[in-house]
């Protein structure tokens, strides 16, 4: 008989830090922890106790007595190819630096490898959000001291693919999908044989989001970051935090857009309406690189509005069949990357 195998999964946010126990495939129990508010107005590396804490109390709730493994997040580490790293020294200290940026992620494989340490298991993170599988033509930005990176919510978007291939009963070696994850950053991602060969930088372009600008005409953009009005700091919060429908309405939650947009404002549906405007775009402009499609897969959480998927799909459909994975699967994904290394159909990797 087939020894049943638990996993804990960690993904740190910025405002909390998810947590999950699983046996198998089967997740026996989930929180969101959200931070307090001490802890929220801490620097990000300062929050890793606090977290820890939370993590720690959160399995002695479940009466845990056994750990096979730990998933944790993976952050912004050197470019990688897709599947589940052991974490190591090396990955450790990528992440504290932030060779790619920082963002709590970054706290994922700190987190996993703390928990493991103490229970005597391995750590790993699966699919990081710096998973780099770019064409060569995809590479280039328009200017040679500047080259595209990719950072997306991969995670959520292998997890799809896998998903629909299953759908489909068909090899995913074999399928073609434009994925785009929804939420409060927004990745449109172009996915050929389970590969993501192009994808909008979800930290800095693509189309805006409930609180992120996505791509900017450059040259105001210049003039504004040289206008000596706003600190590096501040146009970086533009970009990233206060953007999108935050700027231009005062809020990120999009169920508030839309109770204002039913109670007639029309500059709330205006702007939620060019927000799934430059969506369609995005998407449109990755099934270019793709040409034949088998599916557009629509997932994370601003999937659960169907303002927003009826008038996307209405700009789509003509592509090619439109599925919609509502909310996200990034804590299963994480599960289930590890039980494939544990069960053997899949090799770990090692983070040099």
């Amino acid at each position: 008989m087939a020894t049943t195998l638990h996993i804990l999964v960690i993904n740190p946010g910025s405002t909390s830090t998810k947590v999950a126990l699983f046996a198998d495939e089967d997740k026996l129990a989930e929180q969101n922890i959200r931070l307090a508010d001490e802890t929220a107005k801490l620097e990000l590396w300062q929050q890793f106790h606090p977290r820890l804490l939370t993590i720690t109390a959160f399995i002695q709730s479940q009466n845990v007595t056994q750990l096979d493994a730990v998933a944790g997040r993976g952050g912004l580490l050197k470019p990688l190819p897709r599947g589940t790293f052991l974490v190591n020294d090396a990955m450790l200290r990528d992440a504290r630096c932030g060779v790619q940026g920082q963002h709590a992620s970054n706290l994922g494989c700190a987190l996993a490898h703390e928990i493991a340490k103490q229970w005597g298991c391995n750590a790993y993170i699966v699919d990081p959000v710096c998973v780099d599988e770019l064409t060569p033509l995809a590479r280039y930005s328009g200017h040679p001291l500047i080259q595209r990176r990719a950072l997306s919510h991969v995670l959520n978007i292998r997890a799809s693919a896998i998903k629909r291939a299953t759908e489909l009963n068909k090899d995913l070696n074999m399928t073609r999908f434009v994925i785009a994850h929804l939420g409060g950053g927004i990745s449109v991602a172009a996915v050929q044989g389970g590969q993501i060969i192009d994808v909008n930088d979800a930290a800095s372009d693509g189309p805006f989001t409930p609180e992120r600008s996505g791509s900017l005409p450059m040259q105001q953009f210049a003039d504004l970051c040289l206008s000596g009005q706003y600190s590096k700091a501040e146009i970086k919060k533009m970009i990233m935090g206060n953007g999108g429908l935050q700027a231009y309405l005062g809020t990120s939650d999009v169920s508030q857009v839309e109770r204002w947009i039913n109670a007639g404002d029309e500059r709330a549906r205006k702007v939620f309406a060019a927000m799934i405007y430059q969506i369609a775009k995005e998407i449109g402009a990755m099934a270019s690189v793709l040409g034949r499609l088998d599916n557009i897969i629509l997932t994370g959480g601003l999937t659960r509005s169907s303002m927003l998927i009826d008038q996307l799909r209405a700009r789509i459909s003509y592509l090619a069949p439109v599925v919609v994975y509502a909310g996200e699967f990034e804590m299963e994904a994480l599960a289930q990357g590890v039980l494939r290394v544990l069960r053997g159909s899949e090799n770990e990797q090692i983070y040099l």
